[in-house]
């Protein structure tokens, strides 16, 4: 099964394998795989990812071999390929693989040049050419059919053996031959030809429906870059390919390109789409000693980009990644309905013999009626529209939360949101911007306001720290140039002081200028400063050789749509609460600004506390920077990542919100919900057709054909419906209230 000339792997104990399968189209096709391989001996941690179409796994040191687990996935209709191994690591991956209907370069093309395509429209013919001919030789008909039905169902035949012995007798090809093969003969070979037809046509249909799911992960693969401009000795820019950047490389990207890694601006300034991994439609500006991230398209201007990560280190790699993952990982209500399948088949088969049996032993019925009934019964019983009602609305639904910048993984924590009855915010960096900004600057009588942030920022140069960049960036927005500043000193918890223009400037606390200025503060800038104090704000006064100039005031913003956001939560039922460490005047005054209740002054171990007091009252998300706030995101019933992307954000929660709104809290909870009742119109698709068709089964109003056409319509139904949450939007009120949307 190796490729020729590609080295063969090797494999040590525990060593882990991985092969691309293709044709998994529903659950049952990927829990067929897993059942089969992890029968075998020495195979351990089988993971089966149907939207990647994936099969890793580890092998013992004295177990079975690769070849083996190969043979084993063939046997139930799907054989896997690895294209390559790596020889100096422990992980296999594999790149493509190959179907029993269809072949390996399946992957990627439209479904009518699939093989299942294939198989469905040669099984079309047939049943025509027999129809046709039926019309030529009457007499032959019967023959006709029998002849199309036993070759129709060689292929699901062989299917249903190898099933049985890889020890899975209840499959669902076992319950559409042995009703085709009964129902030949009884004499409803006409039916019986149609049956296996539409047999075919439901799989290709499932076929559809995840290569559509997957379409959206290609998409996001696709989006990465081929080659990149690399910078080399002399100004050269060779292209090279873009798997072959390492950190600390620069590239150029033009306008136009896709940047290829993630990394820091060196030089140039440009206008950046960054949809493609965070969903925001509007281009943002970049400027030297700002981040890029991978797949983001350059609008005008040329870039010099330092490379930090690239390739599969870089973010849109691992969201492509982790939205695979999201796929894999099933909710309460798949695992239910997994855990329902597998004794629905067994159950249907005996129920349909007691349909054959019951009524002639116990009642003198016709044995012919009834047990062409009780065949029909089998028809019925197929659960495949419910196998797949479930997975096929998650996937849609991570893929469109993806799409959008709502990154979930996984369908338990999908469910999870749409269910919380409170949020928990953290405050810095999640209801505000993170950034403290200069909100006011007061001046002493006689002093320009302009001339106590030039002193101020003259103070402030070089200084790293926040409040500091915030009054460089306030007097710069000005057009105000600081001059130079000498002897410049810390006093520590205080103020900083310099000498600036022969005189001794210090930018300092309330506090520290009570205890150094001549005679305090005078009476307005006093006031002043605790007028500011009071609405949350971190008043500093800036005094020259001891006399007071003025008063800067900092505070670390809300976020433009938090407060929108926290409306929309409040419309949807959802309670919200501010937890921060912040003394409880700063916490106070950005929840009243913004209308959600207050917990101050708390430590880590108070949120956790808190945490816990809510989820008395109900599931809590808890909505955090990511890094921080790991505890509270852990204790809470889903943790929700505030971040921009960065690898800390989506590590560390169940769902991360790539644009950084707060509104996109409230689009997740609309996602949810959404998710959930497009599963539960599913279910009940599935299970309503199912017991409609039961009734006029037994009663004898339909018969084969209508039977498995019940579950080939049930399938396009859920199908179609599930594929709708694709071109999902936040409802209306809510994509008007997020600001650049």
């Amino acid at each position: 099964m190796r490729d020729a000339g590609l080295p063969a792997a090797t494999h040590g104990p525990g060593d882990e394998a991985a092969w691309t399968v293709e044709g998994m189209d529903c659950p049952s096709c990927a829990g067929k795989i897993e059942r089969a391989v992890s029968r075998l001996p020495g195979v351990s941690d089988v993971r089966v990812n149907m939207a990647a179409e994936r099969l890793s796994l580890r092998l013992g040191p004295d177990g079975a071999t690769a070849e083996e687990v190969e043979r084993a996935a063939a046997a139930v209709g799907h054989p896997a390929r690895r294209a390559w191994a790596a020889p100096a690591g422990p992980i296999a991956h594999a790149h493509s693989g190959a179907h029993d209907h269809g072949d390996e370069a399946d992957a990627g093309r439209p479904w009518w040049a699939t093989g299942k395509a294939r198989l469905a429209g040669g099984l079309g013919l047939l049943v025509a050419a027999a129809w046709g001919l039926s019309h030529l030789f009457p007499a032959e008909a019967h023959w006709l059919y029998l002849g199309a039905t036993l070759v129709a169902v060689v292929p699901f035949g062989r299917r249903a053996l190898a099933l049985a012995r890889a020890g899975q007798p209840f499959s669902i090809e076992t319950l559409m031959c042995v009703a085709a093969i009964g129902a030949a003969a009884i004499g409803a070979a006409e039916e019986a030809a149609l049956v296996v037809f539409l047999f075919a046509v439901g799989e290709l249909l499932e076929g559809v429906a995840a290569g559509r799911a997957r379409a959206g992960i290609r998409a996001l693969v696709a989006m990465m870059p081929r080659t990149a401009r690399v910078e080399r000795a002399g100004g050269a820019f060779p292209e090279v390919p873009a798997a072959s950047l390492a950190p600390g490389d620069v590239v150029l990207v033009r306008p136009g390109d896709r940047v290829p890694c993630d990394g820091e601006i060196l030089e140039g300034r440009s206008a950046l789409d960054e949809s493609a991994v965070t969903g925001e439609s509007v281009p943002v500006v970049r400027g030297p000693g700002e981040p890029v991230v991978a797949g983001s398209v350059n609008a005008d201007g040329a870039l010099r980009v330092r490379v930090a990560s690239a390739g599969g280190g870089s973010t849109l790699a691992r969201i492509a990644r982790m939205v695979e993952e999201a796929t894999a990982s099933r909710g309460r209500a798949q695992r239910f309905i997994e855990r329902f399948s597998a004794w629905w088949t067994p159950g249907a088969m005996a129920v349909s013999a007691m349909v054959v049996l019951a009524p002639p032993l116990l009642f003198g019925g016709d044995w012919w009626t009834w047990l062409y009934r009780g065949l029909a019964l089998l028809l019925v019983a197929c659960p495949c529209a419910l196998v797949i009602s479930v997975p096929a609305a998650m996937a849609a639904g991570l893929s469109a939360g993806a799409r959008r910048g709502l990154l979930v993984k996984g369908g338990a924590a999908l469910e999870a949101i749409g269910g919380a009855r409170t949020v928990a915010f953290d405050k810095t960096g999640t209801l505000t911007e993170g950034r403290p900004q200069v909100t006011d600057v007061a001046a002493a009588e006689g002093v320009p306001e302009a001339e106590v942030l030039r002193l101020a920022a003259a103070v402030e140069q070089g200084s790293a720290h926040p409040l500091a960049r915030a009054i460089l960036d306030a007097a710069a927005a000005r057009g105000i140039a600081p001059p130079q500043a000498t002897e410049g000193a810390a006093v520590p918890g205080k103020a900083v002081v310099a000498t600036v223009e022969g005189r001794r400037v210090a930018v300092g606390s309330p506090r520290y200028a009570a205890e150094e200025g001549a005679g305090g503060l005078p009476a307005a800038l006093a006031g002043r400063a605790e007028a500011l104090e009071a609405e949350g704000k971190t008043a500093t006064v800036v005094l020259a050789d001891g006399r007071p100039l003025g008063l800067i005031a900092l505070r670390d913003e809300p976020r433009p749509d938090a407060a929108a956001g926290i409306a929309a939560l409040k419309r949807m039922g959802v309670a919200a609460v501010m937890l921060t460490g912040d003394n409880a005047r700063t916490g106070a005054a950005i929840a009243g600004k913004l209308g959600l209740d207050v917990k101050a002054g708390l430590l880590p171990e108070d949120k956790l506390r808190e945490i816990a007091a809510l989820k008395s009252a109900g599931p809590v998300a808890m909505v955090g920077d990511g890094i921080n706030d790991a505890p509270a995101l852990a204790a809470a019933s889903v943790g929700v990542a505030m971040g921009g992307g960065t690898e800390a954000a989506l590590e560390a929660s169940d769902a991360a919100l790539l644009r950084g709104r707060v509104s996109g809290v409230a689009e997740l909870v609309a996602l949810s919900r959404d998710t959930l009742a497009n599963v539960k119109q599913n279910v009940a698709v599935a299970v309503g057709l199912k017991l409609v068709f039961l009734v006029t089964t037994v009663l004898g109003i339909t018969g084969l054909w209508p039977a498995i056409l019940a579950d080939t319509g049930a399938t396009v139904l859920v199908t179609l419906n599930a594929l709708r949450l694709l071109a999902w939007r936040p409802p209306g009120a809510l994509a008007g209230e997020a600001p650049n949307a």
